[in-house]
């Protein structure tokens, strides 16, 4: 008798369970954390793509982003790491700046306990100055470097965040000495550019589509990829001029571990058709180029097959 009840009351918890699955999201909030600073390229994707989302996750719930930049992402992580698991708390998550960190520092965030729901867009880093810099190339960036090693300043949205690494990538092959300043997002690195307090940004092709036409124009020198990025085909790869293996700067969005999967496919589901909105891909005319929807399981085996590679630029980082 106390095992068929006991049956009776499992069975009674599954379908509540899974009703409460089937009706999310309800009418609360769903917070959507950011690790960098307002302004810049991951909060202008957020905010962007929220009220569609919200479309296309039936309208009731409204995505409030909160900005929580500090450490690389890392503190965004960290929040959303510890959230609980009822899909009213996601993120906006970097790569690779979130598989990085743990490889190269003790970190309370472990990538481990965050599931990736999607990926929304691969963009490579570029390397930027003022339009009025005597530098025009990486090939006398370098050779500016090789004569007086560290005298050149090179702003990034902070350590072991994509601008990083791929400026990591650069001395390393080059086998020169750069001034690397962390700021806490793009938004800052920009504007100490135009301050003139720092000589180069490293910022992504996003970022940056009206280069060329801010009230401090900048241009752009390499593009830190394989390949030329269809949004600016005209400008040489850093593998043109010798430097290999550089990693795109990736965006997507992510939940803690422990959220069903039904609100983990409806959650993909309405990223998707976001991604597809003729409405939404007039807003987010920037990052339109580099839109790369990929599956949160296929999207975790291309960053896996990346690990040798940032396990090596964890080598050559000092420790903390």
């Amino acid at each position: 008798m106390k095992q068929s009840a006991r049956c009776m009351l499992l069975a009674l918890l599954a379908i509540c369970s899974g009703a409460a699955h089937a009706e999310w999201p309800d009418d609360r909030p769903i917070q959507v954390y950011v690790g960098f600073a307002a302004g810049g390229g991951t909060d202008t994707m957020a905010r962007t793509m929220a009220p569609f989302i919200q479309k296309y996750l039936g309208g009731k719930a409204t995505l409030v982003v909160q900005n929580k930049p500090g450490a690389a992402g890392e503190i965004a992580n960290i929040g959303l790491m510890r959230a609980r698991p009822d899909g009213y708390t996601v993120g906006v998550v970097n790569l690779p700046a979130m598989a990085f960190g743990p490889l190269y520092r003790n970190t309370q965030f472990k990538p481990q306990s965050l599931q990736l729901v999607a990926r929304v867009l691969s963009d490579p880093t570029i390397l930027v100055a003022k339009k009025d810099s005597p530098y025009n190339s990486l090939n006398e960036i370098v050779a500016a470097l090789k004569k007086n090693p560290k005298s050149l300043t090179f702003g990034h949205n902070g350590v072991g965040t994509n601008g990083h690494l791929a400026l990591l990538q650069l001395q390393n092959a080059a086998k020169v000495k750069l001034n690397d300043i962390p700021f806490n997002g793009t938004s800052q690195s920009k504007t100490a550019l135009f301050g003139g307090h720092i000589d180069f940004a490293a910022v992504t092709t996003g970022e940056m589509q009206d280069v060329g036409k801010e009230a401090v124009p900048l241009k752009i020198l390499v593009q830190m990829s394989d390949q030329r990025a269809t949004a600016i085909p005209a400008v040489p790869t850093a593998k043109e001029q010798g430097v290999d293996d550089v990693m795109p700067a990736e965006r997507g969005i992510a939940v803690p571990v422990g959220v069903p999967p039904q609100i983990v496919a409806k959650l993909r589901s309405a990223i998707q058709s976001t991604l597809k909105d003729p409405e939404y891909l007039k807003k987010a005319a920037n990052d339109t180029p580099v839109l790369a929807f990929l599956g949160g399981d296929e999207w975790q085996k291309e960053i896996s097959g990346r690990q040798q590679t940032l396990k090596k630029l964890a080598e050559s980082m000092p420790k903390e």
